[in-house]
């Protein structure tokens, strides 16, 4: 099967896109990780995507907002949100994702419809993100039934702003990510499913920047059974930018 081929700058929005949203207030802080340790994480199916040999992991905070269907108005209190995520890199035949591990966020609604319509692991969560002069500030506690329990908090400094991305290096392979996957559900160590969908996103390059971290303190890597990360996180801070996501396709 031929890889399918990332949006590109120049190229428009997709027509038929499912919803439109504006990411903000956004940081990657990724950490390598050996791959025995994540691909236990991933359904049989996928392949643990690997930069150099090496699979990492990403907890990933943010503000969402102008959320609509494309073609409808915003819903006033429906419109935006918090969220968490944590996140490692995979693929289906040739084709290079996001795997998410959760999704904490803070609108229980939008939590109910992206696991109901999007089969994503979104889970219910406190969240507050907050500017305070340059410095960002946000902190989480996970509030959802049944599932083991994860807080978090960071304040962090975004700085100047970096070339963008080129392909091949590792910060286009942890950021420039075109399509998601998702099994439905968290995939627990040892569990076998065969239900698998592919979303794809379009959005023009990230802006990124550097970030100087002051403070980080988090369970939420911990919550998913996994050791803790070692040594200070690989940062980039990312201007905001409007993103359309087309409708998931079974795999």
């Amino acid at each position: 099967m031929l890889e399918l081929p990332a949006y590109s700058p120049a190229s428009v929005p997709p027509r038929w896109s499912l919803m439109r949203q504006r990411w903000s207030n956004l940081l990657f802080a990724h950490w390598p990780m050996p791959p025995a340790v994540l691909r236990p994480y991933l359904p049989e199916r996928l392949e643990l995507d690997l930069f150099a040999g090496q699979a990492w992991l990403g907890v990933v905070p943010f503000t969402m907002s102008h959320i609509r269907p494309l073609g409808l108005p915003a819903v006033p209190g429906l419109s935006a949100l918090h969220e968490l995520n944590v996140r490692t890199y995979a693929r289906l035949n040739g084709v290079p994702g996001v795997w998410f591990l959760s999704l904490d966020a803070t609108q229980p609604l939008g939590v109910w419809a992206a696991r109901t319509l999007f089969h994503l692991p979104y889970l219910h969560a406190r969240m507050q993100l907050t500017r305070q002069g340059n410095a960002l500030h946000a902190t989480a506690t996970r509030t959802h039934r049944g599932q083991a329990p994860a807080t978090f908090a960071a304040t962090w400094t975004p700085g100047a702003e970096l070339p963008l991305a080129q392909p091949g290096s590792l910060t286009y392979f942890l950021t420039e990510r075109y399509h998601l996957y998702t099994a439905g559900h968290t995939v627990r160590p040892g569990q076998h499913d065969a239900a698998l969908w592919r979303g794809r996103l379009w959005h023009e390059p990230w802006q990124l920047r550097e970030a100087t971290l002051q403070h980080w303190e988090s369970t939420l890597v911990e919550s998913h059974g996994l050791p803790t990360p070692q040594g200070p996180p690989l940062l980039h801070a990312a201007n905001a930018l409007d993103v359309w996501m087309e409708e998931l396709r079974r795999v």
